[in-house]
Parts: C-alpha cells; structure tokens; sequence
C-alpha cells in the first residue's frame, strides 16, 4: 500500500520561451499516455529521504529550464491531432511512502505488476483534458527498509525512449552539481519534413490495422483477455546459443553478416508466443519493432535531438511459415523489416503519417480499453532498451539497482533491457495472456 505524503508542482527556476510549438508526424502518431518507469535506489547511509526529495526538487526546477517544453501542456487542435503549449505550467512531482522494501520487488525480479503500478503517479486519461495534464509526472516512494524508487512518467507524444533517457541523465547530472554535457535540441521541425513524395512510395504495413484471429471480425474478445507479465533472464550464453541457432547453416543463413542477437532473441521471442497462442497454419501473425531512424534518414538526426525519432516498424508471416522454418526464417525477417527503413522509406511512412485524422493510429495501453489499435493477440511488440544507457540515473544518493518498465497494459508488449550486473545478460519483460505465460515461460528456455 502506497500513501501519498505530499504534492508538488515544480515549475522552472528560469523564464523560458512562451511559444506554440508544432509537433511531428511521428509525434502525433504516439500513444497518449505517460510511459511508466521506475528505478530502484539504496540510499546512502547519510542520505535521508527528506534530501532527497529538495534534491530531486531543485534539480527537476533546473532541468525543466533547458527541456523547457516537459514544462508545458497538450492542446487538441482537430483531426486528433495535438500541438504544444510551452507555458511552463511544471511538472507534478509526488512525496509517497510504503510498507514495503525493496526486497518485496527484489524476490519477483521486478515485475511490472498492480503493486509496481502504485509507484507511479496516476492520471485519469478519459476525466481529465489533455491540456490540464503534466507531461512529467515524478514519484519518490520511499520504503520500510530505507530504499525509495523514483517512480517517472514522461508524456509519450514529447519524447522516445531515447529522448526519455537523455532528459533523466542530464537530470540526474544537475542533482549531482555537473555540469550539463548534451544538451537538448528541441527543434521539431527536422522530422516536420518539407520535400515528400507525392505518393508513398513502399507499402506501410505498420500504419494498417493488425491482423484479426482467423474467423474473428474485431479483436474485442482478445483486448478483454486477463494478462500476465513475466520477466525472464537471458545470460550472455544463453544469448549467445540463440545466435549461433540462428546462424546455422539453413536456407534462411544470412550470407552478408550474421544475425544480431537482438534479431536472434526477437526471431526467439516471436516463434514461442506463436507457438504457445496454438494459431492455425493460415494464421497471419505481425511483429511490432521499434526503429530508431536518427541516423538513418538523411542528413542524419543531430545528437540530442529530443523528440520521437523512432517508429514502428513490422514484419508478418504464417504462422506455418513460421515454424515450420528454423529461427533464422524469423530473424531474416525481422532485419528485412529494419533494413528497410532508409532515408526514402522514412520520408514514404511521414507522408502516409501526414494525414487529417491519424488518431486511429494511437494505441491506448490499458487493459480491456477498446480505443485505437491493439498490437496483441494474434500480433506482438518488441522494443530493445539495449542500446540505452538506463542506468546512467545517478541522483547522487545511492546505488540503482533497477530500471525498468512499470506497466505493461496490453498482451503481446515486451521490452529486452540490459542487466544491471554489466554481464552480458538481458531481462525480457513480456506480457502475454495469462493462460499462455505459464507454457511460454517453459518453452523459452527448451527451444534455445
């Protein structure tokens, strides 16, 4: 149980620009939530939780000035489309306390679940308007055994994992008394491009609606569904057997260079969830994968950029196809759909993006929620926090000893993060209906 202690609005200590900004067409395609976050801290012994809470205070009120929009709030302007308020209304900032240590998360390695879900501050989507809602929403939740968790919501229409991290590391340098050393680029007209196609010009499959069960006409039955989310280790072996898997001598061996492990562990991850969902043979079955496009559109994204400057890519076969294949079927797949997103295919998918009403395109994560699209049942989401650095959140006031996701609302969403240890090793958070997790978890770790 989570009590709330007290309830900040933290404002930036500076004035900043007072503008309507106008977001991308990546921008407008994204989710309308704050992606949940939490990390996990021991505080030092001379550290006590009332400091901590005026450090994260002063220091969110100074980095606030440099990412000056977080600060400001959505409007509607029509066709579900969104622009940016900067009138540096601040951000919610939350004191909480529980009964429970760090351990109680410890022993279920972290697992996004109801009670992970407390440490981070509620929104109500459909009671509040957009324009009242903070784009950043902070939580320190400080636990029986001394422990807190910085419990973090950035608003997903304003910024991308990559964004997302960006702005907690040169955060946490300011807390720390450092100097900043990237600093943001907030000018969102370098994905508002000028010189696109007239037509698109490849077929955007991940700007369609899903694939339906064989013989369904919607997917309601399926978004009701109870879910479950495991987290399951992956060791630097394990990891790499996968990839030596997929680069066995086969039909579908990649002559040009071997599989990534990330395509070997996806490839992994998307034949046990169809093989455990028992689909039929003629069931089509897609993909979901996050691309970074910074440094593949042309010129390329300079460095801190902070905005979305990743999509959705997809992939999609039969489910005979594949598992009738060997793993490198899967992952020749999945690089075929990443190779594909060059300079002229990015512009083809804005140009597709850029229409009146693209409001259809936004899912909304929430269990049961029957609004905008659903990537579960027969479909799957990956998306890789690997090349990240997630663990780069140092406050100054302890060890972080977790970052991770803090809700996972919908069946067939899964992220892959780099362990803490520094080994090697990965932690895959998947959330799958939850008669299927038990046997999914089981068949993970027989088919490497």
């Amino acid at each position: 149980m989570v009590t709330v202690a007290a309830t900040h609005t933290v404002k930036p200590t500076e004035s900043t620009p007072n503008e309507i900004m106008q977001l991308s067409e990546i921008d407008q395609t994204k989710t309308l939530i704050h992606a949940p976050t939490v990390y996990f801290y021991r505080l030092n012994e001379d550290i006590l939780y009332s400091h901590a809470i005026q450090i994260l205070k002063e220091s969110l009120s100074k980095a606030l000035v440099l990412f000056y929009p977080l600060a400001g709030r959505l409007h509607e302007i029509g066709g579900g489309r969104l622009e940016l308020h900067c009138n540096a209304e601040g951000a919610t900032l939350v004191e909480a306390e529980s009964e429970l240590m760090i351990e109680d998360y410890e022993i279920q390695d972290f697992v996004p679940n109801e009670a992970m879900r407390e440490l981070i501050t509620k929104v109500d989507y459909i009671a509040t308007p957009i324009h009242e809602q903070p784009l950043v929403l902070v939580q320190l939740t400080k636990f029986s055994c001394g422990g807190v968790c910085l419990g973090l919501g950035i608003s997903h229409i304003l910024a991308d994992g990559i964004s997302a991290i960006h702005f907690v590391s040169e955060w946490a340098k300011i807390a720390r008394g450092e100097m900043t050393s990237i600093f943001p680029l907030l000018d969102r007209k370098i994905l508002r491009l000028g010189d696109l196609p007239s037509v698109p010009k490849f077929e955007h499959i991940e700007l369609t609606p899903p694939p339906l069960l064989v013989g369904r006409s919607d997917n309601m039955e399926e978004r009701k569904k109870p879910t479950t989310v495991a987290m399951i280790k992956l060791s630097k072996q394990q990891i790499n057997e996968l990839k030596s898997k997929a680069n066995e001598e086969t039909p579908y061996k990649s002559i040009v260079r071997p599989y990534t492990r990330y395509e070997a562990v996806a490839g992994h991850m998307w034949r046990c969830t169809t093989k455990v969902r028992g689909h039929k043979n003629e069931q089509l079955t897609r993909l979901h994968l996050a691309v970074d496009l910074r440094n593949r559109i042309q010129p390329p994204i300079p460095k801190g950029y902070f905005g979305n400057a990743v999509i959705r890519q997809a992939t999609i076969a039969t489910t005979r196809d594949l598992l009738s294949n060997p793993l490198a079927y899967a992952s020749s797949r999945i690089r075929e759909s990443i190779d594909k997103v060059t300079d002229e295919y990015i512009r083809s998918y804005l140009l597709v993006a850029n229409r009146q009403d693209i409001s259809w395109l936004r899912n909304f994560p929430t269990k049961g929620c029957s609004l905008g699209s659903f990537y579960g049942n027969p479909n799957m989401e990956i998306t890789s926090w690997t090349s990240m650095s997630v663990y780069e959140a140092d406050f100054g006031w302890g060890d972080l000893i977790h970052m991770g996701p803090a809700e996972m609302g919908f069946d067939g969403k899964s992220f892959i993060i780099p362990s803490c240890e520094g080994d090697g090793s990965i932690m895959v958070a998947f959330c799958l209906q939850t008669e299927h997790i038990g046997t999914f978890k089981q068949l993970f770790y027989e088919e490497i």
